[in-house]
């Protein structure tokens, strides 16, 4: 699916009916999200972020073994995160849904947030401690 498919679904989330979706639909969602819960997948996706790269280029990016990369890549393919194209004897696999860059960039501002906050916090206790 391209952005534009999944565009006219989304407007679920806009009208806050998030809220009443029914049991199998959030077990797609968390099915998606288990599927970006993990180390070495997020290091494929970022290693696919500027265009499509076969299995020996995505091992040297993120140095994961051959074995490794080749199980999580048909994990993104299942999913839909990524496609594979055979060219000749190479697969070359890129991500098929872009929007799973906004995604992980909404976390990582969020993540930062929290960070920034959680620091604040211990520079106030350390600030606290000096005076008693």
């Amino acid at each position: 699916m391209t952005y534009s498919q999944y565009a006219p679904k989304m407007d679920f989330l806009e009208k806050g009916k998030i809220s009443n979706l029914s049991p199998a639909v959030l077990t797609i969602i968390a099915d998606f999200f288990k599927v970006l819960s993990e180390v070495s997948r997020l290091q494929i996706i970022c290693a696919l972020k500027n265009g499509g790269k076969n299995v020996s280029q995505i091992i040297e990016i993120t140095e994961l073994g051959q074995a490794n990369v080749s199980k999580h890549l048909k994990v993104l393919s299942q999913a839909g995160i990524v496609t594979r194209t055979q060219e000749g004897v190479n697969v070359f696999y890129a991500i098929a849904n872009p929007l799973v860059f906004s995604l992980c960039d909404l976390v990582c501002n969020s993540v930062a947030i929290q960070l920034q906050q959680k620091n604040q916090q211990l520079e106030s206790v350390q600030t606290f401690q000096k005076i008693f």
